[in-house]
């Protein structure tokens, strides 16, 4: 009985959603047109952002970027230095395409955790929500990783749970949990103005880049939720520590703090006879 219980566990695990979602799964979703997502134009909380924005020369990244009626609408209004990220290369040839000759734009296929650069502003608008939330610790540290100093993200979250996924809802309780000291939250509250069929669903967030450390770690050996509240709270004990997470599927391991921890002091603090292992990634 045991071991059939512990079967089914492995078979319902969420990393396997990671695998399912990546390239050949979304690629798969535009080549047969299946985009419920898709609105067919900028969302207009999104729209309405970018005609408060008076520089149009700052730096700026769609990730999971989709058909960018987003980036159009910047183009349109004058912006002259945006970054395109997807994962699926049929939409990222599509764009190419749609957008040759436009000196103010690139489009990059690729895996946004592993780009590198900085930008003033990155956009959200239905990446979050599509990632499994077992990678929502290491989407916290990417972003931050990517802001300049005093860049903002903004965008718009999904503020309900679906019960078919993806796309992967939540509630402002957690992303107020998630996004905690890494980013100083200038606005997480009911959209007023989203399109008829979110009304009511979806939070527009505006969160700025924090001066804090983020740093993610590969942390071995949590296996229930616990252990892993346990040594939580052990990690915010500590000084200096502001704001201690680890992903729903124990495998990583986000710290916030005003200075560097070291992986020797992490240890001591929460290894239990070499029960866990933790790692930082750079």
């Amino acid at each position: 009985m045991i071991e059939q219980e512990q079967e089914r566990k492995v078979e319902c695990c969420v990393v396997n959603n990671e695998v399912a979602l990546g390239e050949k799964y979304w690629n798969d979703q535009y080549q047969s047109n299946t985009t419920g997502w898709d609105l067919g134009v900028v969302s207009p909380p999104i729209k309405n952002f970018i005609d408060t924005l008076p520089d149009k020369h700052i730096s700026v990244l769609i990730p999971g970027c989709g058909n960018s009626y987003e980036a159009e609408y910047l183009l349109q209004q004058g912006f002259t230095n945006i970054t395109l990220i997807d994962i699926a290369p049929l939409l990222v040839e599509k764009l190419k395409k749609k957008f040759a000759g436009q000196l103010n734009i690139k489009v990059l296929h690729g895996d946004f955790f592993h780009h590198q650069a900085t930008y003033d502003l990155i956009i959200e608008q239905t990446f979050f929500c599509a990632l499994p939330p077992t990678l929502r610790t290491k989407y916290v540290w990417k972003m931050h990783q990517l802001l300049k100093e005093d860049g903002k993200l903004v965008g718009l979250l999904f503020n309900r749970t679906f019960d078919k996924s993806p796309p992967f809802g939540g509630s402002k309780i957690e992303y107020e949990k998630l996004f905690n000291a890494a980013f100083k939250m200038v606005h997480m509250e009911m959209s007023a103005n989203s399109i008829a069929p979110r009304a009511n669903s979806e939070l527009w967030v505006e969160l700025l880049k924090s001066d804090c450390l983020v740093s993610l770690y590969l942390f071995n050996g949590i296996t229930c939720s616990g252990c892993a509240k346990d040594i939580t709270a052990q990690l915010l004990a500590i000084p200096y520590v502001l704001n201690a997470l680890i992903s729903s599927d124990f495998n990583h391991l986000l710290i916030v703090s005003e200075t560097a921890i070291s992986l020797e002091t992490m240890n001591t603090e929460i290894t239990e006879n070499g029960k866990y292992e933790i790692q930082k990634l750079n």
